[in-house]
């Protein structure tokens, strides 16, 4: 039987967690990384999540970029969602765009998100 919570979403802030959490329809469990993470802080949230369906949604800026290279380096096992670059913030994003990114991925998301038609 599988754990409740295998699949595990990496945002940068709570601002980002929180738009995300009204979103997500199946739980999820959601990490703060508040910016760029140091080596010994990432290996310790590698270790707790080597058995788990990972996934990476940062910002479309320069720090997000940054905190992406470091997981593809030292986590290639991850999922990496993009929010479109004209949005360029995941708490700004419309919840429309956030919810088709985590649909994409085979995330379970509330379907009033979604864009009709």
């Amino acid at each position: 039987m599988m754990d409740e919570l295998e699949k595990v979403l990496i945002v940068e802030g709570s601002s980002d967690r929180k738009k995300v959490q009204v979103i997500l329809k199946e739980p999820v469990e959601i990490i703060c990384t508040n910016g760029t993470i140091g080596v010994s802080k990432l290996d310790e949230l590698i270790e707790n999540l080597f058995d788990k369906d990972v996934y990476i949604l940062v910002d479309a800026d320069e720090s997000g970029e940054k905190l992406r290279k470091q997981f593809k380096r030292e986590f290639p096992e991850a999922n990496h969602l993009y929010i479109d670059r004209m949005y360029r913030e995941v708490a700004t994003a419309p919840e429309k765009h956030l919810a088709t990114v985590l649909l994409g991925a085979n995330i379970d998301v509330h379907t009033q998100f979604l864009e009709k038609g």
